[in-house]
């Protein structure tokens, strides 16, 4: 069976609602919030499935609590070939609607970049925002959280993200 580790970063909570709300849908799982938890790279290595959530911040930019992991990643290059990878995260369509999500899309192309192979895009529909980095081929690269303008979809769009990665990687 597929060991996955959620590794999130969540400075309002609503990253960590959705990681902790993840948890429940799936077995053999582990939860490493990236203040408090994570330690180094090195802990990726002990996971299948990684599932990496951040809100966007700023100019699209990460979570703070991933700012040092990403910069080692990037200049240590481990590689990721074998693992699966997944993306989630908040953001506000509407008030930063020019970056929506622009970290996920980030996080999205240094992941890939290391080997892994992403999987979770979702449909761009249901969304409303002028521009992301997370965009890719007309799809999300990962599931959008929206609860400034949209909290009531949040649960239903977890649970049925979690559902397509099951089937998507044979879990």
């Amino acid at each position: 069976m597929a060991k996955i580790g959620i590794f999130f970063g969540s400075s309002s909570g609503v990253t960590r609602k959705a990681a902790e709300l993840l948890e429940e849908q799936f077995s053999d799982v582990e939860l490493i919030d990236m203040e408090e938890d994570y330690d180094d790279i090195e802990q990726f290595d002990a996971f299948d499935i990684l599932l990496i959530g951040s809100s966007t911040w700023g100019q699209g930019d990460v979570q703070r609590d991933w700012v040092d992991p990403l910069y080692e990643l990037d200049n240590e290059h481990p590689d990721f070939s074998g693992k699966k990878v997944a993306f989630f995260g908040a953001g506000d369509q509407k008030t930063h609607g020019e970056h929506f999500l622009s970290a996920l899309g980030k996080m999205h192309d240094l992941f890939v970049s290391l080997g892994a192979k992403s999987y979770g895009f979702i449909p761009v529909s249901g969304y409303e925002y002028k521009f992301s980095l997370a965009e890719k081929e007309g799809k999300l690269c990962g599931l959008g959280i929206d609860d400034v303008n949209q909290d009531d979809l949040t649960q239903e769009r977890v649970i049925a993200w979690a559902n397509q990665l099951k089937n998507e990687m044979g879990l």
